[in-house]
């Protein structure tokens, strides 16, 4: 893999929260191909939305919506139809980050529960060739969603996981991305997740994707995908610090708060935006660089 590849990986991997998934997460993944896959993809389906309990009722985190986002930017720059998926509890802060950042993407309301017909049909209507899970809450192997507190969040979450099994069902190509383990997809990385992540044998996520991105923080691995697929197709698809700026903005002005704290403050798992930025700079001088 090219030294630029290897440096978005490092910078979306990074853990200066001591949080331990991504930093004893040692394995690169095969960021280069991903990129070139995705870059020819026919259609992708993008599924975030973590909801949180707040002071002024159950609204979607800070952390998924600019990730998901600048992804669907990124694709829909390169003509690639995208639609986003996400609950209810979740809508209002997805759609603020879409208007932002990837207004030509559709977005799809869950179904809270009994998703079997939905997906299909969703599937077999839009046919995409990829599906990319990003800071969405997954399963566990005792069937229940879990907060990265160990707390059942069952009642607030729209069930995505009938979307991504239907997709696998058809060949699509699956990627998972996630900073606690708990998210859609992660359970390729459950031996971490247990060892290094606290209440990690409770809340691992049980479907695993064809490809598991371990972030420090998720929304980092969109941009680290939105910096490969730069490379790939050889055109800034980045987000700058100001336009990401300007999309926390408009999350918070949606009612999103900080997955960790349940505050509006700014933050995004209680780091500040300045630590975020950094990784973002990080990730564009390493996909940027090569452009120009």
């Amino acid at each position: 893999m090219k030294e630029e590849y290897q440096a978005i990986c490092r910078a979306a991997m990074a853990d200066p929260a001591g949080r331990g998934l991504a930093g004893h997460t040692r394995q690169l993944p095969p960021l280069e191909e991903l990129a070139q896959s995705l870059a020819g993809a026919r259609g992708v389906m993008l599924i975030s939305g973590f909801p949180v309990r707040t002071q002024w009722g159950v609204v979607g985190e800070t952390d998924g919506p600019s990730g998901i986002a600048w992804l669907a930017g990124a694709l829909t720059g390169l003509g690639i139809p995208v639609r986003i998926y996400t609950g209810q509890n979740c809508l209002d802060q997805i759609e603020a980050a879409r208007k932002v950042a990837a207004p030509r993407a559709e977005l799809k309301l869950l179904p809270h529960r009994g998703g079997e017909a939905f997906a299909r049909a969703q599937l077999e209507e839009f046919g995409p060739s990829h599906l990319i899970s990003l800071e969405r809450p997954g399963r566990s192997a005792d069937g229940v969603c879990y907060n990265s507190k160990g707390i059942s969040i069952e009642d607030l979450v729209a069930d995505a996981e009938p979307l991504f099994l239907e997709a696998g069902r058809r060949g699509v190509y699956t990627i998972g991305v996630g900073d606690g383990g708990n998210e859609l997809g992660m359970g390729g990385a459950r031996s971490l997740v247990e060892e290094y992540v606290r209440h990690g044998k409770k809340i691992c996520a049980r479907q695993k994707a064809d490809a598991t991105l371990v972030a420090g923080v998720s929304n980092w691995w969109g941009w680290g995908l939105c910096g490969a697929l730069s490379l790939a197709a050889g055109r800034d698809l980045m987000p700058s610090g100001e336009d990401e700026k300007r999309l926390l903005e408009a999350v918070l002005a949606a009612g999103g708060a900080d997955g960790e704290t349940a505050r509006a403050d700014g933050t995004v798992d209680a780091m500040p935006l300045s630590v975020h930025l950094e990784v973002l700079e990080q990730i564009r001088r390493a996909a940027l660089g090569k452009i120009g």
